[in-house]
């Protein structure tokens, strides 16, 4: 449910194909927005870069997710990256516009809880092997919020997910890897946990080593 809360925001220095429920398999590509909502100040000069809104869970969730990302990558490859669950996809800004946006929107969500339906391949690199989280009404209406915020339309419906694995695998490869996340954690599918944290990416989708990637900012979400 959204509705108006506080938050306050803070920046690095620094930078299924299986069963549990069904877990659509996206046919997508990522795809750059134009932004259309978030205002730009006009005393930043800075170029426009490609951002995502990213939701974190809570550092125990993570620090269990990071276990099983880790055991594949060591089995399989790809880059390293914090667990999180998109919320706003990829679209282009200036970072000053992108991080109003983040702040604005932030603030009209409470906390809300997600929970993971099964664990689910998809058909390109981003979505290689992921957990698949059940779209409730309060994980869909954040998402629609923020892209709201950020002026980002979707070409597809929103599928919320939780990646595991970056990577181009073949259709037995991503099976392995799926098979191998329920060895590691036989209790995955069922999690719930609390998202009461948004972070702003620069996500440059061409750099699929994630070398560039950086966290720019990150906000709070409060009860009221």
């Amino acid at each position: 449910m959204l509705l108006v809360g506080k938050a306050y925001s803070s920046s690095p220095h620094s930078s299924p194909r299986r069963s549990p429920p069904p877990t659509p398999r996206s046919r997508s590509r990522l795809r750059l927005q134009p932004h259309r909502s978030a205002r730009m100040d006009p005393v930043d000069q800075s170029p426009e870069e490609v951002y995502s809104v990213w939701a974190i869970p809570p550092e125990p969730v993570r620090e269990r997710l990071r276990g099983i990302m880790g055991g594949l990558r060591a089995a399989h490859g790809g880059p390293a990256f914090e667990p999180h669950a998109t919320v706003v996809g990829a679209i282009r800004l200036r970072r000053s516009a992108a991080i109003e946006a983040l702040r604005t929107a932030a603030a009209g969500i409470r906390p809300y809880t997600a929970r993971v339906a099964g664990v689910a391949c998809g058909d390109f690199f981003y979505q290689c092997v992921y957990l698949l989280l059940e779209p409730n009404p309060e994980v869909v209406e954040a998402s629609d919020h923020c892209c709201g915020h950020f002026g980002y339309h979707r070409s597809t419906p929103y599928m919320p997910h939780v990646s595991l694995l970056y990577g181009d695998l073949t259709d037995e490869e991503k099976e392995v890897a799926r098979n191998k996340v329920e060895e590691m954690d036989k209790e995955i599918s069922g999690l719930q946990f609390e998202i009461s944290k948004l972070a702003l990416y620069r996500t440059d989708t061409q750099d699929k080593s994630l070398d560039s990637w950086e966290l720019v900012e990150t906000c709070h979400l409060e009860r009221k």
